[in-house]
Formats: structure tokens, sequence, C-alpha cells
């Protein structure tokens, strides 16, 4: 099929969108002369530099286009439409005239052509947010949409008086001076103000704009100034410091709001919650309700920014369609359930302002009337199990450190545990791995689980559920970052499958998601109904560039055109940047990021997480591992070691944890601090790691793959320090420069070899 795009937008002539398979037939280059002047009260901005996503799921998604006043009349017009043109479609299509509708925009109030589907969900009539929600309170307004706790008391929302809030922070806004096509930024711990505010804001015609709470304050005025932020909401005193040191810079900004704890002094523009909340209390409706009444899903709602690692972020255009049909498609795609048969139960705790959080957050669980419950501000420092055994959620979502940590305190415990204890989890664990890999396999045998399974749930599994808070959820979920093979068979040997999900702020979150009847080990799954997944120019093994299609790919980056060009090709397909291929049932396997791909000097092309992941399953003392030896002669790798954390800043500290001092002991070493075996500095680690190292390099393809040397860092690394994202993703280009100087006196001299090894084989064990 071919792709028709850019023709005449028109009410009732909204054309259905088919990706071609083929390439270069359709130039959809439209950025220089979109469809409309800019909205706004100042010339665009020129475009930044922009940084390169650092994982697989923080570079983002697309967008279309269509009236959010189509009928089902409309609707079965469109269809007829559609086919007439279907049956026209030339081999090639010239280039649109600039008041034409495209596929993307890089500019605030641009409109694009949505790509509707001509059945199933890709054709469900396009919504804004306003129309979904208000459709949401319609079915569940008595139940309860949001949750949390101030002190010992339970507070919550219903979900009429949650978009009665909504509509008074629009007016609020409104009455501030917000203008349409501006931003509203929010820097802050998630809570019922950071989702009302992000509501309130697209109601009120501007973009929701979340600001990483890790920010600097020159990395805050980044996004509000790209973002012409007229308002800024923020936490508490800390975060406000940030915005009061640069709000002399931000010329559109017009207010700020604190919505927790007490103002420590009163200045002009500067409100609490409740004082902003009463500014639109009183306010008349028609207002608000004509910006509501004038709002397109093809419009941008909401800007996501790229956490990147050189230059500066990209601002994400996400349209309502975007929000809207992606929440659909992914309910779906994980058979969620509707609030009228048993409501679902989630914890809010990973930045809202990543996509991930807010798709799981508020939209996903909105579609089907689902109950958010916010956790406490310290929830990744410790706090998150206590609230998951608390609220018991249905559904959880955790990025691989979280899941990580699980393990490793699981562990510590277990190995204080009597020898009898620890017989019988050992045998619980290898029972429920191997019945899991069984029915995951579906084999013969998996129709019927052996009595050792059922003895070992009793005995084991159900009690770790209900120590984890997990006993009612049967979908546990990981994504925004790579996740070792190791922690996903940990948790299989413990009944507990965690589900891999893939995608980029550029598709709107989720592009493919495993479930229990499609589910593959290390696979991220299976495209999200009415998307489609394509391998840009496959390697003799189907390595390919994996791209996306769908109504949940962005609209463009705000401002940059050419960097949008990059993210989408001639035909309107999403290239991820990643590297990935499809297994004979159709599962999704991401293989590497082509950035991130060393290539050495003898032009060996090596990605390097296998080797990371090797490295660190070999060694459980090793916390994080990079491997180096782009346009380098040989590979080396720098490591960091598990350390204890500080609960207030999150910056890691020197003592070793627990279970590393226990390591260590078992290894010869005292050590009870990174000081003690940095850099060489401990030689029964020294050697333990080398052995390491040693047996991870003998299962190397070839002589190119081997880790020639190596070094223990001084410190771990962390989002504070700047090694890593808010997801907890490795900065690789932000490493390589903080430690150029190790990095350096790796390649000063060349390593003496203990054999020769022909090339491309394996050196002797």
């Amino acid at each position: 099929m071919q792709l028709t795009a850019c023709e005449p937008t028109s009410m009732s002539e909204a054309v259905v969108m088919e990706p071609s398979q083929t390439s270069g037939v359709l130039d959809l280059s439209c950025g220089a002369g979109d469809s409309a002047a800019s909205f706004d009260d100042g010339a665009v901005d020129p475009a930044n530099e922009s940084s390169e996503e650092e994982s697989t799921v923080e570079r983002e998604e697309e967008v279309a286009v269509t009236s959010s006043t189509t009928t089902p009349e409309l609707q079965a017009e469109q269809n007829s439409n559609t086919q007439q043109v279907n049956s026209q479609r030339p081999d090639s299509l010239s280039v649109p005239a600039a008041t034409e509708s495209c596929l993307w925009t890089s500019q605030r109030d641009g409109e694009v052509k949505l790509r509707i589907g001509d059945s199933g969900v890709a054709a469900e009539t396009p919504l804004t947010v306003n129309e979904m929600f208000a459709s949401a309170v319609k079915r569940f307004g008595d139940y309860t949409a949001l949750s949390w706790k101030e002190g010992e008391q339970l507070k919550t929302l219903k979900y009429k008086d949650y978009y009665q809030a909504c509509r008074t922070a629009a007016k609020s806004f409104l009455k501030l001076g917000l203008q349409r096509y501006h931003g509203v930024g929010i820097l802050g711990f998630n809570s019922a103000e950071w989702f009302i505010a992000d509501i309130g804001a697209i109601l009120a015609g501007g973009f929701a704009v979340g600001i990483y709470t890790t920010n600097s304050p020159e990395a805050c005025q980044y996004v509000a100034e790209n973002s012409k932020a007229n308002v800024i909401v923020v936490e508490n005193h800390k975060q406000l410091q940030k915005i009061l040191q640069i709000e002399d810079k931000l010329p559109h900004l017009k207010a700020i709001i604190q919505y927790k704890d007490a103002l420590k002094e009163k200045r002009p523009n500067l409100y609490t919650w409740a004082e902003f909340m009463e500014l639109g209390r009183d306010e008349p409706d028609a207002p608000l309700d004509a910006i509501i009444s004038s709002q397109k899903p093809n419009q941008c709602c909401t800007l996501i920014y790229t956490s990147g690692t050189t230059g500066q972020p990209k601002g994400v255009m996400l349209s309502h369609d975007n929000i809207t049909w992606t929440a659909l498609s992914t309910g779906k795609h994980v058979h969620l359930t509707d609030a009228t048969q048993a409501q679902e139960l989630v914890v809010s705790y990973l930045p809202l302002s990543h996509i991930a959080a807010q798709m799981v957050d508020i939209w996903v669980t909105m579609r089907v009337g689902g109950a958010t419950h916010f956790a406490q501000p310290d929830a990744l420092k410790g706090s998150l199990v206590n609230t998951l055994k608390e609220v018991r959620p249905t559904a959880f979502m955790g990025v691989p450190r979280v899941w990580e940590k699980m393990q490793e305190k699981m562990k510590s415990v277990g190995a204080k545990s009597s020898t009898v204890r620890r017989k019988v989890a050992a045998w619980a664990k290898d029972v429920g791995l191997q019945t899991n890999l069984t029915k995951m396999n579906q084999n013969a045998a998996a129709g019927r689980a052996p009595f050792s399974y059922h003895l070992a749930k009793k005995l084991v599994f159900k009690k770790v559920r209900k120590a984890l808070g997990l006993d009612r959820c049967n979908k546990c979920y990981t994504g925004a970052a790579p996740i070792t093979k190791d922690t996903l068979e940990f948790f299989l040997s413990l009944d507990i499958p965690l589900y891999e999900l893939y995608g980029m702020s550029e598709s709107t979150g989720p592009h493919t998601i495993s479930r229990p009847e499609a589910f593959k080990l290390t696979s991220c799954g299976k495209e999200i109904p009415g998307c489609k997944t394509k391998l840009h120019n496959p390697d003799e093994e189907g390595n390919g560039e994996i791209c996306f299609w769908g109504r949940h790919v962005f609209m463009g980056y705000l401002n940059m055109p050419d960097k949008t060009e990059e993210a989408l090709d001639a035909e309107g397909w999403l290239h991820s940047g990643d590297l990935g291929k499809h297994d004979d049932n159709g599962f999704l396997f991401i293989t590497g990021r082509i950035k991130e791909l060393i290539i050495t000097a003898g032009g060996e092309n090596i990605p390097p997480v296998p080797t990371e992941d090797a490295v660190k399953e070999a060694l459980p003392l090793v916390s994080n591992a990079m491997l180096i030896g782009d346009k380098k002669k040989f590979l080396s790798m720098l490591l960091t070691i598990k350390c204890q954390v500080n609960p207030e800043t999150g910056d890691p500290e020197d003592e070793l944890t627990p279970e590393s001092m226990e390591l260590c002991r078992k290894l010869g070493s005292n050590a009870t601090r990174v000081s003690e075996i940095a850099g060489d500095r401990d030689r029964a680690i020294h050697t333990a790691i080398q052995e390491g190292i040693n047996r991870v390099n003998e299962k190397a393809t070839s002589n190119a793959q081997r880790i020639q040397k190596w070094i223990v860092l001084d410190r771990d690394f962390s989002v504070g320090g700047g090694e890593l994202g808010p997801t907890m993703k490795l900065k690789r280009p932000v490493v390589l420069k903080m430690y150029k100087e190790q990095i350096d006196n790796f390649y000063r001299e060349q390593p003496t070899p203990t054999t020769q090894d022909p090339p491309n084989t394996l050196p002797p064990k």
C-alpha cells in the first residue's frame, strides 16, 4: 500500500492514513511551510542543537489529524472517501502546498494529519483530552480517581470532583494570563495537584509541560523559555528557589504557584495552591467552554522534554489524539478491567515529566476508570514497598533499577534465613522458573501446572508477593531502560513475570508490550493494536533499525523542523535509533542502539549492553559497567561498586552495602568502603574482578570483543552525579566526558596480550 498524505484537510474529508512499506516515494518535508502562521506573540525560536536520546524509551512520539466534532455519520462518509482515495493512490505524490496539512509540524499552533486506519482500534473516532475526561466522568463519576496519604489519613478524590478541580484550575490559569499554545511548567513530585495542573493547562488551551525535579535552574530555564511558559507550578520551597533564580530571564512568565508547604516569603505573582484555585472558583464557564470547544484532536496539548545527553533537550509535541488514542489502545492490549466490573489501582511514583509515568498514571487509568494512589516523595529512597503493601495495586510499572533493588533486598534477606528455609526457597524458585518457562514456550505440558508448582506457590510464591505488596497485582511491567536477563529470571522463578514494554516519548510511550498470553523472556512483546513496526536496513541476522507507525507517533519537535525530519522519514515512519529483530512468532527483541554501537578501530561493530550485562551478572559486586572502545584498538570498561545511597539526596556514598561487604568477606577482603577498592587498592577484589572479566571474555565471539583493561571508579553512577538519566539510564556521552582522564589512561600504552590469537577466533581458556 502507498501512503496518501498532506491532502487538503477538511472537516468532511479526513483521509485514512496507511503506511507504505516502500521507501522514497513521498516527500513530507513541510516544516518550513507549516500550515498556520505562528499564533504566538513573538517570532518562533530558532532550532536549538538537541540531544540524542539516552535510551530506548526516551525518544518520543508522533501525531495525526481530525476534528473533535467527528460524528458516526461523518466517520462513515470519511471511510467512503477513504476507499475512493485508496483506489486512486499514485506511486508518488507531489510536495504539498504550504496550506495543506501534514503528518508533522514543529510549530506550536500547528495541526497534523492523523494516521487513522480503516478498521479496528486504528479507526476509532479521535477525541480531545476533554472529551475523554468528560466520558470518564459520565461513566465513573462516583468512583475514586485519586488517593493519597496526609499523615495517617487517606484522602480521596472522585472522578466528578477531579474533573471540576481541573476546570477550576483551567479558569485560574486563564485569569493569570495563560495564552493559547503557551506552557504551564510543573516542577515537583507526583500529587493530585500535579495531575490537576497538567489537565487544567490543557483544558485552558495551553501546554502541559513536566520539568524533571532533578533539573538545575539553567535546565529549568531552557524548558520554560522553549515552551514560553506563562505559569510555573512548583512543589515546595526548594523547587521554588530554582525558578526565582531564573525568573528575570523568563519574559513570558506571569505567575508561580507552590502546591506543597507554606510559603516562606510573600512575593508578587507567587501563589499558594489554595490561593490559585480560589482565583478561578467563581469565574463563569463560558470563556473556558469556548476554548475547550475550539480544541481539535490533531493539535498539541503536551510537551515532553527529552532528557538529552548532549546539547539541549527536544520538546516532543504530543497531540490530544496521541494521548487519548494511545491510552485506549494500551488499555485494550493489556486487558485492563473497566471500573464498573473491578477497578484497577496503580501507584504513582515515577517522574511525571517522563511519558511512561504520564501514560500509566494519568491517561490509561482514566480510560478505564481506574484509581491512582500517590506514593510518598521518598518512594525511591525506601518507602515504595511500604506503600505497595498498604495499597496493593492491581498493576505496577517499575524501571529496571526498582526491580533490581527488590532483587538485591530479597537476596540479602534470604542469605540470613535458616538452612531449611534457603533450601525450600531454592527448590521453589527452580520449580517456578521451569514451570513459567514451559508455559512461556507453550509446550504441550503447559496446559497443566505440576503439583510441585502449586505446592511452591502455597509455601513461597504467595508469601513473597504479599511481602512486596504485589499479591493483587497480575500485571507487573518494566521499561524505560534495559533490564538484565538475570533480573527477569529471578522474578520469573518467584512466579512474578515482568512484562517488558518498549517505546519512546515520540511514540507517546508504548509501542510494544508483553502480556501473559504473549510473553518471551528478554522480548519487549508485540505492538499495541493499530500500530506497525518496520525494520529498516536489516542485516543478515535480521537486525535493523526499529521504525514505528501509528496514531501514537508524535507531531514533531517544537521549533525544530530539522530534528523532526531526522526522526520521521518521507513516509511518516518514526525512526527510533534502536536496533532490533523479530523472531518467527513476531516478538520484538531490542539488540542495541545505533548511536551506542561501538565500532572499533578494526571496524568491528559491538553493541555494549550485552557485554555490560554479562559483566554485572558475573560480578554481583558491580553496580554499573560501561564498555569503552569506539574508534579504539581494544575494549576497556569502567566499573562501579554497589554502595549505600544517601536517603535524602539519592547520592552514592563511600560505604558499601551490607550485601557488598558480605561478598568482599567471601572473596577474602575486609573492605567496607568503595575508596578501599577503587583504583586497584584491594588485591583480593582486583583478582576476583579480573576472574569475572576472564569468564565473560571466554564467551566473546572474537578477540576484538574481549575486555582488555578496566578500572573501578571512586563512586557509583547517579542521577545527581549526571551519569544517569531520570529513569536510571546510562548517559554515555556524559560519562565519556566525566571520566576522560581514566579512559585516556587505558590507551596510553597497548596491553600486552598473553597469547597471540588469530583474528576473529576465541582465545584459549
